[in-house]
């Protein structure tokens, strides 16, 4: 069985955030791309507070804003409007102090291929002012703490996917950062690296670090994240623990039934019900409700169906979750 990561710990009491500055803070933070077929809005007006050793979420769809928010947080995308604090630093008043504060793991491997893997590291730790000796003693420490030892004479191009993901995570804490963000650390690798990355990532927090990391997957954010902000076509739509995202949101078990024929009868049965639920979808052969009492509305539909001659094809149910919270915030499922 593969390891699971211990879930992210609760956060600490409001009151004992009140008087630590925060790590990351924004205000109507903007970005907006010019285009001849309308002007995109990546990012509209986001407001966030990150505390200081907190596991921060951004989660949402691939489009839905969440590199565009990182870029701007590390300097690398400009604000079209509002402002934004990072390790107590304003970004664009201070970009230099911003990224002498901060490690960040993108998503393309940015990894020298000519040098080894030591090296990439250890050159690192030289562009932050780390004298020569230190920098290899830090580089070969952090290969030692994420299994890599062995490869710390081999190439770059050498490693596996799994091993450049950590490689790089090394990399960006070579000079002790304030903030981590890792910017879908997880995407493109198998799974058994998948599951060491989430492994390495949660130690690295338990030692304090603060961690802000995007992802489009469900059970990466709700295993690792101590808090969320669900992000959908550049608007925060929640921000909050996933248990209160999902309490807040009303998320409902969903239960989706496939009929061999258009649904459009079971479901038109299923509104005449008294008390019955009223948040039904149809989309051909498929009908999806949401409801508190999936047991009995799973039974009703088995029976309208029948009775309207329909065979069921298949049938799921989804308990309440970080998915239904998202169709049920935004009216739609979850695709990454």
């Amino acid at each position: 069985m593969k390891p699971t990561p211990t879930p992210a710990p609760p956060l600490a009491p409001a009151a004992n955030k009140a008087h630590a500055p925060a790590a990351i803070r924004t205000e109507g933070l903007r970005k907006i791309y010019p285009r001849a077929q309308g002007d995109l809005v990546a990012v509209d007006g986001l407001d966030l507070t990150v505390h200081q050793g907190e596991f921060f979420g951004l989660l949402g769809t691939n489009g839905a804003g969440k590199s565009t928010t990182i870029g701007m947080l590390t300097t690398l995308v400009a604000p079209s409007a509002g402002k934004a604090w990072v390790a107590e630093r304003e970004v664009s008043a201070d970009p230099v102090g911003v990224r002498s504060r901060i490690g960040v793991v993108s998503q393309a491997n940015t990894l020298d291929r000519a040098l080894t893997v030591a090296d990439n590291l250890a050159f690192r730790g030289r562009y932050f002012g780390m004298p020569a000796p230190a920098a290899r003693r830090r580089a070969l420490e952090l290969l030692e703490q994420f299994g890599l030892a062995d490869k710390a004479g081999a190439k770059a191009h050498q490693l596996s996917g799994g091993q450049t993901r950590r490689v790089m995570i090394g990399r960006a804490l070579m000079h002790l950062p304030e903030v981590l963000f890792l910017d879908e650390p997880s995407a493109g690798v198998d799974p058994q690296a998948r599951d060491d990355l989430w492994q390495i990532i949660a130690s690295l927090h338990e030692t304090g670090q603060t961690v802000v990391l995007t992802t489009h997957y469900l059970d990466e954010a709700e295993a690792l994240c101590q808090r969320l902000a669900v992000i959908d076509h550049g608007h925060l739509l929640a921000c909050d623990t996933p248990e209160a995202i999902k309490a807040s949101s009303g998320a409902q078990t969903v239960i989706t039934v496939h009929y061999d024929a258009d649904a459009t009868p079971a479901a038109d049965a299923l509104h005449s019900i008294p008390g019955g639920p009223h948040d039904v979808a149809v989309d051909g052969p498929t009908v999806r409700v949401r409801t508190a009492h999936p047991d009995s509305v799973l039974g009703h539909l088995l029976r309208i169906g029948s009775a309207a001659g329909l065979t069921v094809r298949d049938a799921t149910t989804t308990p309440p979750s970080l998915q239904t919270a998202f169709l049920t915030l935004t009216g739609r499922d979850y695709t990454p």
